[in-house]
């Protein structure tokens, strides 16, 4: 058996190491990023959306808590279970750095070079308006299903875990307080930081004493109202009065857990006891390309681009810090991950009989990923806050994640609305702020109230399908300015053809089980991709010819 510490240690100098050099690549080769041109924050600020961080640790927080949501834990924790811990932790690791960084990175750049507009809307500018709307689309759509069951994930959790109400709203209120202290009244950021993590800190105090349980039995209702109308407000007050200080706040508490985690590993030295290799064709699928699909956040997600061309380029102070959140978010979140996988696979038990309280096989079928990996959790650190406090941090952490998620989606949402709606095709209403996030919060309540679940299974290969298509768009971009452009044409092969694969095997498996709403959604996303594709292809084959004529211009 494997010590969780020697892969706990490989994967923290991997990390460091992609960072310092890869970064560097990224950064000065690949995009040869302007350090010090004004950024769309400073040169477009309004106040409202386009609001310099006052320091680049607050656009941190907000980035990493938007992107990371529950998909580094969820992914690994069901991909481990049916194919073992080493091909999971094998694209964790590379994934994070060649495909994610790179992603992610590119993302943010683009919007930077677009006035910090929507992936979606630079796509008109790259390639053509009609891979624009189509992609602006299907972007919109995804959203809206985000916001939805983010809501409803919430809110079920909420029922289910009354000790985290009080904390989870109270939150609100300390970030607001927290971003009237540092912008308002000009109080130092540390003294501000230290007052509210302290207020925090005694919120979770209190919900431990004072747990809120609604009685009625349309409280799942109840919950999910009241926090898609919480988006509402998140979504159009000042991105410095909430957003920022609530993001910044909240990893805060999800650093907490991490640090954690990993203090719980090197103090407990469990080994890993899921065999490294379970078998290459699961329930699920086959290992390629499922586990590619299945473990997005963590290796490489599409939602990410969005987070970075959707909220996060419209705060970033100053370029030079372009690195530090986008690819150090990326990478944060593959340790993330990395613990997600030690936790399940080190913390649970993986033979053994069916009366085991910590069996892994069992736990993942009876109780979900959200108990398996609390459960797991709470036996790394053990020591420390015991198993029961270990689980209940394990879900306050998850809460944390979401609900950062779910108010930064909804803004996203709303500024895709204003720009494909509004802008684009026309519908004046749709320009309004108001208008747009109520359009956005409307349709999100009505899939919250159930309809979600009947279209979730397609979201993983959808959310994967933005990730290859945004590289594509990348690469576009920088085959048309003269820039090296094999370290995001690769990644944008790799994940168009793992993702064709696996909507390809979702038509397939939804068809043979009489599933046809999703057996035509997982077509009409295959063919999207492939209409990106073609576009792009143009957009690639006019450039080449304008290079050839200008040349002849040169030497005639």
């Amino acid at each position: 058996m494997v010590n969780s510490v020697f892969v706990v240690l490989i994967s923290m100098l991997w990390f460091l190491l992609a960072y310092i050099f890869y970064g560097n690549l990224i950064q000065n080769k690949v995009w040869r990023l302007d350090l010090f041109k004004k950024t769309p924050a400073v040169e477009q600020h309004d106040g409202r959306d386009f609001v310099a961080a006052k320091h680049w640790t607050i656009l941190f927080g907000h980035h990493f808590s938007s992107i990371a949501g529950a998909g580094p834990i969820i992914g690994p924790v069901i991909a481990c279970a049916l194919y073992g811990w080493l091909p999971a932790f094998l694209w964790v690791i590379f994934g994070a750095v060649f495909l994610g960084g790179m992603h992610d990175f590119s993302a943010l750049v683009l919007s930077l070079r677009h006035s910090g507009t929507t992936v979606g809307n630079v796509t008109e500018h790259v390639i053509s308006r009609r891979s624009r709307l189509v992609f602006s689309i299907f972007l919109w759509l995804a959203l809206i299903l985000v916001v939805a069951v983010f809501a409803a994930v919430t809110a079920q959790t909420l029922i289910s875990e009354p000790k985290i109400v009080v904390p989870t709203f109270s939150l609100v209120a300390i970030a607001i307080l927290f971003g009237l202290m540092v912008y308002r009244f000009s109080t130092p950021q540390w003294l501000a930081t230290i007052i509210c993590v302290f207020l925090m800190g005694l919120s979770i105090w209190i919900g431990m004493y004072l747990p809120i349980q609604l009685s009625s039995s349309a409280a799942l209702k109840i919950w999910i109202l009241v926090l898609l109308l919480y988006a509402f407000v998140a979504s159009i007050v000042p991105v410095h009065i909430l957003l920022q200080p609530r993001d910044y706040l909240s990893v805060f508490i999800l650093l907490f857990g991490l640090v954690l985690g990993y203090l719980g590993i090197f103090l407990t030295q469990p080994t890993i006891k899921t065999p490294a290799f379970v078998q290459f064709k699961s329930n699920e699928g086959t290992l390629w390309p499922v586990m590619f699909v299945l473990i997005a956040c963590g290796a490489i997600s599409g939602f990410h681009s969005l987070i970075a061309s959707g909220t996060t380029s419209k705060q970033l102070p100053q370029k030079r810090h372009a690195k530090v959140v986008a690819l150090g978010g990326m990478l944060l979140e593959g340790a993330l991950a990395v613990m997600a996988i030690i936790a399940v696979c080190a913390g649970l038990s993986w033979y053994g009989n069916n009366t085991q309280t910590n069996l892994y096989p069992a736990l993942i079928k009876s109780s979900g990923w959200i108990v398996t990996f609390g459960k797991g959790y709470g036996e790394l650190v053990k020591p420390m806050v015991g198993v029961t406090g270990g689980t209940l941090i394990a879900i306050f952490i998850l809460n944390g994640f979401v609900m950062t998620t779910l108010d930064s989606a909804t803004r996203i949402c709303r500024y895709i609305t204003e720009e494909l709606f509004g802008d684009a095709l026309g519908i004046s209403f749709l320009r309004n702020r108001y208008a747009a996030t109520l359009f956005v919060v409307i349709l999100a309540l009505i899939l919250a109230l159930g309809y979600w679940k009947a279209i979730w299974p397609v979201f993983g290969a959808s959310n994967q399908l933005i990730a290859a298509l945004v590289l594509l768009v990348a690469t576009v971009y920088l085959f048309q300015k003269g820039q090296p452009t094999i370290y995001t044409f690769i990644p944008a092969i790799f994940m168009t053809v793992t993702t064709a694969a696996a909507l390809v095997y979702e038509i397939i498996s939804f068809w043979q089980q009489r599933k046809i709403l999703l057996a035509v959604i997982a077509a009409i996303l295959l063919l999207l991709a492939l209409d990106m594709i073609i576009e792009a292809s143009k957009a690639l084959f006019r450039i080449h010819q304008n290079k050839i004529l200008k040349k002849k211009d040169k030497c005639a």
